[in-house]
């Protein structure tokens, strides 16, 4: 099989993964919806918690794998793993910039603004998101591959040990400096979150974590084909 039709299968398979997540993604909200008890205190505005958690997962799971490949890049210097590490920012990046549209409007309704600069968690997602948006801007700007990969790589490297940073936000710096909540999931003592939110979450994080790996399936193959295709065209002009 050519790299030209093993891109291409990739890309038939990957399309009814997604559509498979779109459709567990409709599950997911009409869970929440209609079978969720709203919080007591957040009422109906705490239902975009089972969107904005979810889409932190995966989108910080996205750029974490970034990283990963960055490293392997810079030990191996192989293509292939520049370009896994390409999608996996393109699509980490979509899920992050779904955490600070959907964040600020839970934060508007819980807090009653939509945006609080002294939040580090926040404040420190933007800048990361900024981080790989100055990746992809980078990536577009520079033509020559070998050099566009080392660049990036080490932008890739940096944005991902962002990652654990913004996570741990929330335990480094005091609840004064905090508008985020406590963690309910993960925490000594086991999670507080009442069962039913707990079953819905879980559902929602596997769903999206299914939805992000077929969207970086097709994004990588669609890197993949546009690559082979254009060694194939130099082939071609070269014989």
């Amino acid at each position: 099989m050519t790299p030209i039709e093993s891109a291409e299968r990739a890309l038939r398979r990957s399309a009814g993964w997604i559509l498979l997540g779109l459709l567990l993604l409709a599950v997911v909200y009409v869970w929440a919806l209609g079978f969720t008890p709203p919080d007591v205190r957040q009422g109906l505005a705490q239902k975009i918690f089972y969107i904005h958690v979810p889409s932190a997962w995966v989108g910080f799971l996205g750029l974490l794998m970034v990283g990963v490949a960055s490293v392997v890049y810079l030990v191996r210097k192989d293509p292939v793993v520049d370009l896994f590490a390409a999608s996996a920012a393109e699509v980490g990046m979509v899920f992050t910039t779904v955490v600070l549209i959907t964040g600020p409007i839970w934060g508007r309704s819980s807090w009653g603004a939509w945006w609080e600069w002294g939040d580090v968690r926040l404040t420190s997602t933007l800048f990361l998101w900024f981080v790989v948006l100055a990746y992809l801007v980078l990536r577009s700007a520079v033509t020559e591959p070998g050099q566009r990969a080392r660049y990036s790589a080490v932008l890739g490297i940096l944005g991902a040990a962002l990652v654990p940073f913004v996570y741990l936000s929330i335990y480094l710096f005091r609840h004064d400096k905090m508008q985020h909540p406590g963690p309910v999931v993960i925490k000594a003592g086991g999670p507080t979150l009442p069962g039913s939110m707990l079953a819905t979450l879980l559902f929602s994080l596997g769903v999206f974590t299914l939805f992000f790996a077929a969207l970086l399936w097709r994004r990588f193959a669609l890197a993949r084909l546009a690559d082979a295709q254009a060694h194939a065209a130099a082939e071609r002009d070269d014989a």
